[in-house]
Formats: structure tokens, C-alpha cells, sequence
């Protein structure tokens, strides 16, 4: 929250850079409004006025910025609309965001990017909560319809690029569809469409970067440089269960700070620390959010699905041995939350703070985090139960007391 007067007054300062068609610009500079389509940025926009306008519950802030997050989704409408043609119908480009240079990964010619798209989606989802907040219930009725017709043009989409290029993943580019994991992450978040998406291309995406991870940190293949927008896997492993994982991705980045002592990574880094070379921006502003969100996922993310605030599900088991891991004031949508976590042979232990006024509407998930099966556990005194290696909690503060059931003596991996 140190933060939040920073973000009002960017925010104040950038949204009249906006074009008079709602256009968001991809950047502005002492020319002003740079004019070259970016079409992540209209639904970035809108993202960031909801979490400052949401963390904060600045309703004023939300009443004032309603007019640029209002021509921004109707905006995007139009896009949208130019793609809904006769001629792109039952092509994996129907209803899509039109061609761009998207991340710049697509600058020798435009594509009809998903990382535009999962941005999109992400802006009308943004939208859609800052019209509830201001009780525009028209609004909210008319973004939902356009949003849910929109996540309708993207699944068919991906089911249609994956019929064209004969791919099992999800595609960077939907006339290309070439492979870019990282860039998918921003479906899982901040998107939040992972229950929305085909479980199968979800998986086989970052099962394959996983592959290519190892291959490339263990010498088995060659290669040059990687992006340490990377970080975004680690956010995106933390989702998907596989908190080792995670932390292997993160004990690996850790290594290519550049320099060590300097906390920081550039926008490229390569494989021969020395060799010059082009290293893009140091530090790197996208690389550093992507670090500090993946860094706080593993404590606690939100979760679309069910609207739960999900706790602990990155911390590795031994973290929890001795005094175990506790943080104080952890900022989230529904107001800051505090908890310790600690385990021995017996029993895993954990105390729960926060707003009880804020309750997540899904409650607080504790994710369990040992091989062997949760066994007898209390919330609060009261007998709960773990369902699919979850604990769902529904008042706080509260007190849980899970004890351990003895490890399989072969255990299965």
C-alpha cells in the first residue's frame, strides 16, 4: 500500500495520453502518444486502475478513471468487431484482437497475438469489477456479454490453430502457432482463465517448457540467451501444483542476476557472462514485477475459480521445520493477511489473521504440503476436512492443527 499514491498519480498522469477512440497507447514519450499498435496495452490500463482502485478501495479513484476504462473496453469492442467477419469465420483468427507487434516479439510482422488477447480478457474482467464497485449495473451486464464472447472467439481459437499447425499446446500466436510459454502464463494470471482453458493445452504448454528448462540448465542442449520474463513460470508452476518445481526455476534464475551483487536482471541475459552482448534495459522493469509476483505467489494468490485466497501453495515442506515461515501484512484484493506456518514429524500448525469483514467469497484454501495424506485436523477447534490436498477456510482468525500421516515406505513420484 506504500505504493498506492504513486500508482493514483501516474495513473492521473498517463490516462490523458489515451487517443479521443479509447486507443491506449503502448508508451508516451516526449512526442507524446506513440501511435504503433500494441493491443496488450488498452487491457493493462484498465488492469491497473482496478488493483490500485481494488487494493485501496478508492471508489473516488474508480469514479474518476471510469471514462478511460469505459472507451477502452469499448474500444477493444471495435477491434474485436473488425475480426468477426465472414472471412475469418471458423479460422482460428475469428473475433480476435487484430494483428500487432504485441511484446515486440512480433515486430518483423504482426500477429494476432494471445498475449494481446489474455491482456484483453484481463481488461474486461478489470472492467467488470470496477462497474460493480460503482454499482453501473448496465455496465456490468454489457462487459460480461462482451467478455464472455470474447473467451468464446479464444477457446475456439486455440482449438482451431491447434487443428491448423497440429500442435498440443497453447500458441503464442494464433496465425503462427509457434511456442511461447511465457507469454501464455498471462492466461493463468493475471487473467485468471485457468479453469477456463483446455486442460490438455495447459499442461503440455508447461510440461514443455519445463523440458526445454531442464535441458537448457543441465548443458543437454545448446543455447545462447533467454529472457528472465522467465520469472512468470515460477507464478505459473505455483497454479499448476508443482511447487519443486518452481523452486528449481528459481534457485536457476537466482544464478544469472547480472551483477550478482546488484539483486537484478537485464532484459536478455546470456550464457557466457562475460561475452559482450546486447543485454536490452538494466534493471529491467517487466523482468522485476514478474520476480516480485511470482515471489509473493508462493505465500498467497487469488484464485478465479472460486474467489479464494490460496495460502502456502509454493512454500517447500522444509521451510516449515523449526519456527516454519511467517509474514505479516500481506497485501491482497480482500486487505492484508498474516500467517505462521511451522511442522515437525506430527503435526503441521498455522495462524490466520486478517479482515473478517474482507472474507474472501471462497474463504482461504491452505494447500497441504507433504507427500504423505493430511490426517485428523482441526480448524478452530472443530474437525475439517482436506479435499484434493486443500483445507477451505471460512473464519478468521483461525487456528489449524493437521496432524501427519506416516510416509508411505515406497512412496510413488
Amino acid at each position: 500500500m506504500g505504493h498506492a499514491k504513486e500508482a493514483r498519480d501516474f495513473l492521473e498522469w498517463f490516462a490523458p495520453y489515451q487517443f479521443d477512440s479509447g486507443k491506449v497507447p503502448c508508451c508516451v514519450d516526449a512526442r507524446g502518444s506513440d501511435p504503433v499498435p500494441e493491443n496488450d496495452s488498452h487491457g493493462e490500463l484498465i488492469y491497473l486502475i482496478a488493483e490500485v482502485a481494488g487494493y485501496t478501495q478508492d471508489k473516488a479513484l474508480a469514479e474518476k478513471m471510469w471514462p478511460h476504462v469505459d472507451s477502452a473496453t469499448r474500444y477493444m469492442d471495435t477491434l474485436r468487431a473488425s475480426e468477426r467477419t465472414e472471412a475469418n469465420r471458423g479460422t482460428e483468427k475469428f473475433g480476435l484482437l487484430p494483428p500487432s507487434i504485441s511484446h515486440e516479439g512480433y515486430s518483423s510482422k504482426p500477429a494476432y497475438s494471445h498475449w494481446d488477447n489474455f491482456w484483453g480478457l484481463t481488461g474486461y474482467n478489470s472492467a467488470i469489477e470496477l462497474a460493480k464497485m460503482l454499482d453501473r449495473d448496465e455496465d456490468v451486464q454489457r462487459l460480461t456479454a462482451s467478455r464472455d464472447q470474447f473467451r468464446g472467439d479464444i477457446l475456439a481459437s486455440l482449438a482451431a490453430s491447434a487443428k491448423k499447425f497440429d500442435i498440443d499446446y497453447i500458441p503464442g500466436a494464433a496465425d503462427l502457432g509457434d511456442f511461447d510459454a511465457t507469454s501464455t502464463t498471462i492466461a493463468l494470471a493475471p487473467a485468471g482463465q485457468l479453469d477456463q482453458l483446455p486442460a490438455n493445452l495447459v499442461h503440455n504448454t508447461f510440461e514443455r517448457y519445463w523440458n526445454e528448462f531442464v535441458a537448457r540448465r543441465d548443458g543437454t542442449r545448446e543455447w545462447k540467451d533467454y529472457t528472465p520474463y522467465e520469472w512468470r513460470n515460477v507464478g505459473a508452476f505455483v497454479r499448476l501444483g508443482w511447487r519443486e518445481r518452481a523452486h528449481e526455476a528459481i534457485d536457476y534464475f537466482f544464478k544469472d542476476r547480472r551483477p550478482q551483487a546488484w539483486n537484478q536482471w537485464a532484459e536478455v541475459v546470456g550464457k557466457d557472462y562475460r561475452e559482450p552482448r546486447f543485454i536490452g534495459d538494466m534493471p529491467h522493469g517487466w523482468v522485476a514485477s514478474d520476480f516480485i509476483r511470482s515471489a509473493l505467489d508462493l505465500f498467497a494468490y487469488e484464485r478465479a475459480a472460486d474467489n479464494a485466497t490460496v495460502l502456502a501453495a509454493g512454500l517447500p515442506s522444509d521451510w516449515l521445520n523449526g519456527d516454519g515461515v511467517a509474514i505479516a501484512n500481506l497485501q491482497t484484493r480482500d486487505g492484508p493477511v498474516s500467517y505462521h506456518l511451522s511442522a515437525d514429524a506430527q503435526q503441521l500448525r498455522m495462524t490466520l489473521n486478517a479482515d473478517p469483514a474482507r472474507m474472501p467469497a471462497g474463504g482461504y484454501v491452505l494447500v497441504w504440503p507433504f507427500e504423505e495424506a493430511p490426517a485428523a485436523t482441526r480448524v478452530n477447534g472443530h474437525a475439517s476436512t482436506w479435499v484434493n490436498g486443500e483445507l477451505r477456510i471460512d473464519k478468521v482468525p483461525a487456528e489449524v492443527i493437521a496432524s501427519r500421516k506416516a510416509a508411505p515406505k515406497n512412496p510413488r513420484h
